[in-house]
């Protein structure tokens, strides 16, 4: 499986389709036929698929734990990092010391 969380999410919605499509042909109002549906759905996905469940939990707990990629970030690390004299630039810098940003709003100087 390559999506667990995904195929989970499908099946879900389509138990409570099947369920729900049931309930209105017997003659129940939308109103009532909706929460019976999202209730027996969970209850035949809680109980017959805890294999898939427990893998789109492990999914999205593995996507949650890697940290993301930040470019920006990495960018302005490399410029805030203080470097010995003489040595080489690094990629991105810009061959000076960063500049504070200026306030704007007042019209004063900080």
């Amino acid at each position: 499986m390559k999506r667990p969380g995904l195929l989970y999410g499908a099946l879900r919605v389509g138990l409570f389709a099947v369920v729900f499509t049931v309930l209105m042909l017997v003659g129940l109002d939308w109103w009532l036929s909706a929460p019976i549906a999202a209730i027996v759905g969970l209850c035949i996905a809680y109980v017959f698929f805890g294999r898939l469940r427990d893998a789109a939990a492990a999914e999205f707990r593995a996507r949650r734990e890697k940290p993301p990629v930040d470019d920006d970030e990495d960018a302005e690390d490399a410029l805030a990092t203080p470097r010995a004299p003489g040595s080489a630039p690094s990629e991105g810098d810009r061959g000076g010391e960063a500049q504070p940003e200026r306030q704007s709003g007042d019209g004063r100087e900080p």
